[in-house]
């Protein structure tokens, strides 16, 4: 059964400034060490910082909520499977909230064309 669905719309120059600019500090509030990694290795980055901000916002959004009660942008992680299908890895508080929400799966999809990068989240339960 769905539980929620959340969908957001990042613009992708927002993340091409920040680049250009080597904001640090803020890429690592927003990803985690391994989403930073896959970023910085593709050609231009932040299309895929877009896609990941916009998945954490997604997921978010399927919940119900927004950032609260101690969790973080690192709780919500986008990695690829070996296919390179995205997915989405909870940690912290964010699994927490899973748990207590009793879902038992999350979808995610991904997609960017021009200056626009959009992702949708499933969460089902039980």
């Amino acid at each position: 059964m769905i539980f929620g669905t959340g969908i957001d719309i990042v613009d992708i120059t927002r993340f091409d400034r920040l680049v250009e600019e080597g904001n640090v500090r803020l890429f690592e509030r927003l990803f985690t060490p391994h989403e930073m990694e896959y970023c910085a290795g593709k050609a231009r980055s932040s299309q895929h910082y877009a896609l990941r901000f916009a998945a954490k916002e997604a997921f978010l959004k399927a919940c119900g909520l927004g950032l609260r009660e101690g969790m973080t942008w690192h709780d919500v992680e986008v990695v690829n499977d070996t296919l390179g299908k995205p997915e989405l890895k909870l940690h912290g508080k964010a699994l927490k909230l899973a748990t207590d929400l009793s879902l038992s799966r999350t979808f995610v999809s991904l997609s960017h064309d021009g200056a626009y990068a959009v992702a949708l989240v499933v969460l089902e339960r039980p």
